[in-house]
């Protein structure tokens, strides 16, 4: 398997519904590591680091989120590899 990283930026209704508790708790269940962090503009980005087919499972979820959050917008690049420890909310 090859390993992955890529930030996703999600837009919607995404900050103050639990959208970085539950995508950090899927990116755990997917054996991934990263970080989810609110951004200014109430946006949320996405680091995700693991097998492929895990980063690519997260992705799919993250075009919908948790049923507290209403994502109208998902934009994804690769990123160079980064060994990060857990995934953590930011």
């Amino acid at each position: 398997m090859s390993h992955i990283c890529v930030r996703a930026t999600v837009s919607g209704r995404v900050q103050g519904v639990g959208f970085r508790f539950h995508t950090a708790h899927e990116g755990l269940r997917l054996s991934l590591t990263g970080f989810a962090k609110n951004e200014s503009d109430g946006t949320v980005t996405v680091l995700m680091c693991g097998e492929e087919n895990n980063v690519n499972a997260l992705l799919s979820w993250l075009e919908k989120g948790p049923p507290t959050a209403n994502v109208t917008n998902l934009v994804h690049h690769l990123e160079d590899w980064k060994a990060i420890d857990g995934f953590s909310i930011q």
